[in-house]
């Protein structure tokens, strides 16, 4: 299953669209105004938030964010490594989770208990970010969503 997430071109919030591969809506990413801390809620069509993100208010050297199930209990935090490529770390769930990126940070792989589940690759444009999701499981793909929320708000802080 492919999905893309296109961040809206002029939004104060940082709200996003995500789009499946016949470019149809199929969640929607609402950004805070003002919010210092980059507050993103993933809702489904129907407008029900399933995760919460926002960014560490502060950070000094490893950048994170945090994820947030739809009752507002955080599920895990995603941290960015001190290395050359941009990898990321989830920490804070039964599963291990890591998040393998390249050196210049255009492409990841999921890998949830040593299995890929997903892919991400991020594509510049002239005024927006946008990703492609690519997800095995359907059902991991609003986890997955929140995950590109997650390192599109540490890179936008970094």
């Amino acid at each position: 299953m492919k999905l893309y997430v296109k961040n809206k071109f002029g939004s104060i919030g940082g709200s996003s669209k995500v789009l499946d591969e016949n470019n149809e809506p199929v969640y929607k990413v609402k950004g805070k105004i003002f919010s210092i801390t980059r507050k993103k809620r993933i809702c489904d069509l129907d407008g029900n938030v399933l995760y919460r993100v926002r960014n560490k208010y502060w950070h000094f050297f490893l950048k994170s964010a945090f994820i947030y199930d739809a009752d507002g209990e955080k599920i895990v935090t995603v941290k960015r490594k001190l290395r050359l490529k941009n990898d990321y770390s989830v920490q804070g769930t039964q599963d291990e989770i890591k998040i393998d990126g390249t050196i210049f940070g255009w492409n990841f792989k999921v890998i949830k208990n040593g299995e890929i589940i997903g892919t991400i690759k991020r594509n510049f444009t002239v005024f927006v970010d946008a990703f492609e999701i690519d997800v095995d499981n359907p059902d991991d793909a609003p986890f997955m969503i929140a995950l590109v929320i997650a390192i599109d708000n540490i890179t936008d802080r970094h």
